[in-house]
């Protein structure tokens, strides 16, 4: 049974804190899906993830291409968890099923802490998965750095 984190962005936007959260997942030897709600958002990720580093990119693809199982990270729009993911990751505020928590490695759950509605729907999930019996822990990083601040 994997846990969900819930990662509260206070100081940096999804995409600067994106790429460090999906190499530490490929290193534990994960396939990582990043779920969005928007694909034009997506679209959005998919160009930071070519650029995040002069030494580098993050290996991905965007769902729907021709070589999808072969992407060690896939973007989807799609509520449909792709064959083989160990690791979903939602970015701006995407749905996620008690189902794929306890089915998956580990679920991410980024959330914008300046958005109001965002933080609104951070919490939802937190008590839906909570209550439904979803191990879960929350990060925050107001302080500078990455800190647990609650686990269920």
């Amino acid at each position: 049974m994997g846990a969900a984190y819930f990662y509260h962005l206070t100081r940096r936007p999804v995409e600067m804190v994106l790429p460090s959260l999906l190499e530490r997942a490929l290193g534990a030897g994960w396939r990582i899906c990043i779920r969005g709600g928007n694909a034009v958002r997506l679209e959005a990720l998919d160009l930071a993830l070519w650029t995040h580093s002069d030494d580098g990119f993050l290996p991905h693809g965007m769902a729907g291409g021709a070589h999808d199982d072969a992407q060690p990270i896939l973007l989807s729009p799609s509520a449909e968890l792709p064959p083989g993911i160990a690791c979903l990751m939602s970015v701006d505020g995407a749905d996620i099923a008690l189902g794929e928590v306890t089915a998956l490695e580990r679920v991410c759950i980024l959330f914008d802490g300046t958005d109001d509605g965002a933080l609104e729907k951070a919490r939802g999930q937190w008590r839906t998965l909570t209550r439904g019996g979803a191990s879960a822990q929350y990060w925050s990083e107001e302080s500078g750095k990455w800190e647990k601040k609650a686990e269920s």
